[in-house]
């Protein structure tokens, strides 16, 4: 999948989330790529939120912090 289609769509999730409170919208994302993308799809995410894969949007910030830990392996 390209790069910007996973950032606008991990976008809207973030922006679903940003209401509520801070770990629970962080969360929120998280839990809900693990259930709903795959693998692959959270393994270029976390590329992208490193760096290293260019987009032209960027990561909203609570999609930042769902692919740290997400890249962290704490949730795999």
């Amino acid at each position: 999948m390209k790069p910007d289609d996973l950032v606008r769509m991990a976008n809207q999730i973030a922006q679903f989330f940003a209401p509520y409170p801070p770990l629970d919208a962080t969360a929120g994302v998280v839990d809900h790529l693990e259930k709903f993308w795959t693998p692959a799809m959270r393994k270029e995410l976390v590329s992208v939120c490193r760096g290293l894969m260019p987009t032209a949007q960027p990561p909203h910030p609570l999609v930042a912090q769902a692919a740290r830990q997400l890249g962290d392996g704490a949730h795999e």
